[in-house]
């Protein structure tokens, strides 16, 4: 095997060279032998590896030519598909009806953007194992009324189960980041919202766009008479739980709001 490529600062490369870690990881994925496993950004393979040797239907995402040219070498007979992730359908994996789980050790720059893409396209996943800065894991579990909580918190609650798995030292990465990292697991197992996905974005961003206001102040932008009685628009972004936001957009949706 040939000596894989160097990491690109501009992609955000931070490979695992930690055996005990990577099988940790592995052993946490809630996939059964013949599932389907998709690797996001696998770079030069440290998961790759074992997740190669337990998963038949693995297939992996890579942007980075150069590493794409390495697995190659490296697995041969693996499905890699070279593309930017956050351009990938995920409705258009075939997996038969099957259950789909996502695995990835995603750069710190897009991990928010790489998370929101796997909420819209829920239906078609079961579970997803993400490795991310630490900071951010927390602030997708955080309860109301925390500093944390905000628009990543509300809508990756409302649209899986995410939890924190355990925590990644900088020392098991080459290069080490210059944070912590975790693992955290979402399961897609919440039923439809009641609401459309793009009208709750709008009403939750524009809620913790301005968190420091009353409701009644942030969401004055919607353009629109906000039921009263139900709703206490005195309170701030932070006080209302992510099925408070759900039944807003919901109630706001029979309004008339977003016509």
């Amino acid at each position: 095997m040939s000596r894989h490529p160097k990491t690109k600062k501009s992609l955000g490369q931070h490979f695992l060279k930690d055996g005990n870690m990577i099988s940790k990881i592995v052993d946490a994925i809630p996939a059964s032998p013949d599932d389907t496993v998709i690797e996001i950004g696998p770079g030069a393979g440290a998961l790759t590896n074992l997740l190669s040797e337990r998963f038949k239907n693995l297939s992996v995402i890579e942007i980075d030519g150069r590493m794409v040219e390495f697995l190659e070498e490296t697995f041969p007979g693996l499905e890699i598909i070279q593309k930017d992730v956050l351009k990938f359908n995920w409705s258009d994996v075939n997996t038969e009806g099957g259950p789909l789980h996502i695995i990835g050790n995603l750069p710190y720059y897009i991990t928010s953007q790489i998370l929101f893409s796997l909420l819209e396209k829920r239906e078609h996943l079961t579970s997803a194992l993400l490795m991310m800065q630490k900071e951010v894991a927390e602030r997708i579990v955080a309860e109301p009324r925390s500093k944390e909580y905000g628009i990543l918190s509300v809508q990756t609650r409302l649209m899986s189960t995410p939890e924190i798995l355990f925590d990644v030292p900088p020392q098991v990465f080459s290069p080490p980041p210059k944070v912590n990292s975790s693992v955290l697991k979402l399961t897609f197992n919440k039923p439809p919202l009641s609401c459309l996905d793009k009208n709750l974005k709008t009403v939750v961003r524009m809620a913790f766009n301005q968190r420091r206001k009353k409701l009644s102040n942030a969401l004055k932008r919607l353009d629109a008479e906000l039921p009263s009685g139900e709703f206490d628009f005195n309170l701030r972004a932070e006080a209302l739980s992510p099925e408070m936001y759900e039944k807003l957009t919901a109630r706001l949706e029979q309004l008339g709001t977003f016509a």
